[in-house]
């Protein structure tokens, strides 16, 4: 698998800490809390509890773990405070803002998509308040699954987006459109607040005449991914994904980081920095540095559409 650096080194290095460089309290028990719409349980949680297990951190043993499962992120993130959980763990920008009305004081660790422009954080080196975690830099790759959309389907003079009003603000969706209208294409816009919007929406794309689908990143979309790829595969679109893993599962092209490889592992580490007390303003947000192309052809083949080798070869991945 060939993977390539698109940006450089941006929100500071990740420290690795032995666990047997630093002993956790004897008998006391760490409780770390959760905003995500996945269950604890979802596959993709695996490389984040296994690092925490690597630093001593063990559900069943020393940790005790609460939230996950749920949307409901205002009535969630204040049951789990009052609770008296250690550290706080975020998935998505709703989610971070939820957890940040709720307290000013519990450590927050979240991934969110643009930590800085969202206004999560003050700055990347210096986060200020109770907040750190990854700022996965939504806006810009965003942007290029565009590009590559436009690449894929050259034929497509109309193409959609589906974003999460809650996550993508009107002026990085400006951007988006404006960028393709630029190069002759137009953009269909259609948003997502819950579950239930989804295929209504995707129904509505292909009615006002897309010939291809950007996912836009949100937390709320990636969660619901086998929808997306289920709906969008019955009605022949080709559709770009945030994350390497949807184009694996069944969905025609991705194009970003690796939640299972690139943030999650770092992320269990400056939650481990965190149960052992350190300042969460002392902790600089991190960005990926790696970013894969993965793209299914069977997925292709099932919407009849073929690849342009000059695409596949510039592929980290293809799925045959």
């Amino acid at each position: 698998m060939r993977r390539r650096d698109f940006f450089g080194v941006l929100g500071g290095a990740t420290v690795a800490w032995p666990v047997a460089a630093r002993a956790e309290d004897a008998g006391r028990i760490y409780r770390f809390g959760a905003l995500h719409p996945l269950a604890r349980t979802a596959p993709q949680f695996t490389p984040l509890f296994d690092g925490l297990r690597r630093q001593g951190f063990l559900q069943g043993r020393n940790l005790e773990v609460r939230g996950f499962g749920s949307s409901a992120y205002p009535e969630q993130a204040a049951e789990i405070v009052e609770a008296g959980v250690d550290v706080l763990f975020c998935g998505g920008d709703p989610a971070v803002r939820a957890a940040q009305q709720a307290t000013q004081t519990v450590p927050i660790a979240g991934v969110a998509d643009d930590m800085v422009g969202a206004g999560l954080v003050a700055s990347l080196g210096h986060p200020g308040g109770n907040t750190t975690g990854f700022s996965i830099l939504s806006a810009e790759l965003d942007g290029k699954r565009q590009e590559l959309l436009i690449e894929i389907v050259p034929s497509a003079r109309r193409i959609a987006a589906l974003f999460d009003p809650a996550t993508t603000s009107s002026v990085r969706l400006k951007i988006v459109v404006d960028a393709a209208r630029s190069r002759g294409v137009e953009v269909s816009t259609h948003p997502v607040a819950k579950l239930e919007d989804i295929v209504p929406a995707i129904d509505a794309a292909q009615a006002a005449g897309a010939k291809a689908l950007n996912v836009l990143a949100a937390a709320l979309l990636h969660s619901n991914r086998q929808v997306i790829i289920e709906r969008t595969t019955a009605l022949r679109m080709p559709t770009i994904y945030q994350f390497p893993e949807s184009a694996e599962q069944g969905g025609f092209a991705s194009y970003g980081p690796r939640l299972e490889q690139t943030i999650y592992p770092p992320l269990a580490i400056m939650i481990a920095r965190l149960f052992r007390g350190d300042r969460p303003q002392d902790i600089p947000v991190q960005q990926p540095t790696k970013f894969e192309l993965v793209i299914n052809l069977k997925t292709a083949q099932t919407l009849g559409l073929t690849i342009p080798e000059s695409l596949l070869i510039r592929a980290d991945k293809v799925i045959e």
